[in-house]
């Protein structure tokens, strides 16, 4: 990967050592004037570098995660080296595209985030660990833990939060792109109408019943929940406001963000370059 990034530009690597430092280190290179940023990671680091790019310099991203769901749903390749080739093509010839990304209590997230359900799914995920390498279970390992998350439910999921302007549901996704995650090789478009270059899109289920389970986890999960009677809906949205009934589990980018009682989602449209 390195030799791939060498051969277009003046590469200096830096490793990180502990959970936050990519933020330090993306801060500190851009204030020593560095022009461009590639980050090979999974989505947290992703998600760290993000929150470090305080300047708007270019910034690519190469597939070192289980998953990596940025890097793939903007069209990069899964293999870390030959995804490596394209960005250095893409560097030596200015190839960039502007994308929106969201902020959900001041933290920047690139492709998803969400509160209630999703969220502990995320944490089930966290609990299974990691590879020696670092790397958290790969891309089945989400879509099962929604499913597990749902399934540990007795009898209803019934509306324990409010979104200003919808209404009240069990839980909520919000999305800035699409798809959501992936299950292997199979992408799953939550929110299927999201875009990298709108505003962010809601689902929110306002109550699931045990005996629709399966169906409903399907057609959340292949992103058929629009125009659903049971689930709030939003597109291209520049604010969406939750508020909870109890302290929540929230996440953004699969980062575990803590419990809140309230999530204020926010758009910055066009606000990252990202080569691609």
């Amino acid at each position: 990967m390195q030799a791939e990034l060498a051969r277009v530009a003046d590469l200096t690597v830096v490793l990180t050592e502990r959970p936050g430092h990519a933020t330090e280190l993306v801060t500190g290179a851009l204030t020593d004037g560095t022009e461009a940023v590639v980050v090979y990671s999974g989505d947290g680091g992703f998600n760290e570098a993000l929150n470090g790019l305080a300047h708007d310099v270019p910034i690519g991203f190469l597939p070192g995660g289980g998953t990596s769901v940025l890097s793939r749903a903007l069209g990069l390749p899964a293999d870390p080296v030959e995804a490596a080739r394209r960005l250095a093509e893409s560097i030596q010839a200015g190839r960039t595209r502007r994308i929106t990304v969201g902020r959900v209590n001041g933290r920047r997230f690139a492709f998803a985030a969400g509160v209630g359900l999703d969220a502990d799914a995320v944490r089930r995920v966290d609990k299974m660990g990691r590879t020696d390498e670092g790397k958290r279970p790969g891309d089945l390992a989400y879509a099962l833990a929604v499913v597990g998350a749902l399934a540990t439910h007795t009898g209803h999921l019934e509306p324990t939060l409010e979104v200003k302007g919808f209404g009240r549901a069990a839980f909520a996704f919000v999305a800035n792109g699409s798809p959501y995650t992936y299950a292997k090789r199979l992408p799953l478009p939550i929110a299927r109408d999201a875009q990298f270059e709108l505003g962010l899109d809601l689902v929110a289920p306002v109550r699931v019943r045990r005996r629709s389970l399966v169906p409903f986890a399907f057609a959340i999960l292949s992103g058929h929940s629009r125009g659903r009677r049971d689930t709030l809906y939003g597109h291209d949205l520049d604010r969406v406001e939750i508020v909870c009934d109890r302290p929540t589990a929230l996440h953004a980018d699969g980062e575990d963000l803590g419990d809140v009682e309230e999530a204020v989602f926010v758009a910055e449209r066009g606000a990252v370059s990202v080569f691609v």
